[in-house]
């Protein structure tokens, strides 16, 4: 039996090109989304754009205003702190859960997600790191095998999407994110679900340094001419 993915509707392949423009830094905080010059951009019609939009809308990427339509979403600071402290709280149930439910097979693709960081992280190439960081993050929730966190997990992952990936290019963060990641790999092998909790809950959390250091990233990108 076939059990590849349905192919993705017009729209959603839309809505995946421009958050990878929002997640690049392309499309910056602020800068307007106008459906006519995305439809002549992406040579579609309105109808596909505007359901993108929502979409993205609904993922929180994207507000709606009064008299400029869709712009790319801003987040205050202390919003960001906020969010990044449900998300550390949603990864370490994820990790406490995997540390009790892995599988081996899944235990050897969670170590081959941890190797494949290795060598973008080498090449000190942030990019590369930042994809190969989240599938190593989704293997740990589906490791949870609880569906409905697994989802939460995602969806808010995806939302912190372009801040997560700000953090990677603060000087040597990609080789701490790199040995913090060993330690889950560690904790959770060894079935240990508290000490695996803890560690990826540190490795989410911003607080002092790195919170200056995202406040910093979120300002002078805010600062750059939107489109």
């Amino acid at each position: 039996m076939d059990h590849a993915p349905a192919p993705l509707r017009l729209s959603e392949q839309l809505c995946e090109k421009i958050e990878e423009q929002i997640v690049t830094g392309a499309l910056r905080p602020g800068a307007r989304l106008d459906e006519q010059e995305l439809a002549a951009e992406f040579g579609v019609s309105r109808t596909p754009i505007r359901e993108a939009l929502i979409q993205l809308a609904s993922a929180g990427l994207v507000d709606t205003r009064p008299r400029r339509g869709a712009v790319v979403a801003e987040i205050e600071p202390h919003r960001l702190c906020e969010m990044f402290d449900v998300m550390a709280e949603l990864e370490a149930m994820c990790a406490r859960l995997a540390a009790r439910r892995i599988t081996e097979d899944e235990i050897v693709g969670l170590r081959a997600a941890h190797q494949a960081c290795e060598a973008a992280r080498d090449a000190d190439n942030p990019d590369a790191y930042y994809w190969l960081n989240e599938q190593f993050h989704r293997h740990i929730y589906m490791a949870s095998h609880n569906g409905f966190l697994a989802e939460q997990a995602i969806s808010l992952h995806r939302r912190l999407r372009p801040y997560r990936r700000l953090q990677l290019r603060v000087r040597n963060r990609m080789k701490v994110s790199y040995s913090e990641h060993q330690s889950i790999v560690d904790a959770i092998v060894a079935g240990d679900g508290e000490r695996a909790a803890e560690r990826i809950r540190g490795h989410i959390q911003v607080q002092g340094e790195r919170f200056t250091d995202l406040v910093a990233s979120v300002r002078q990108l805010a600062a750059q001419p939107v489109q």
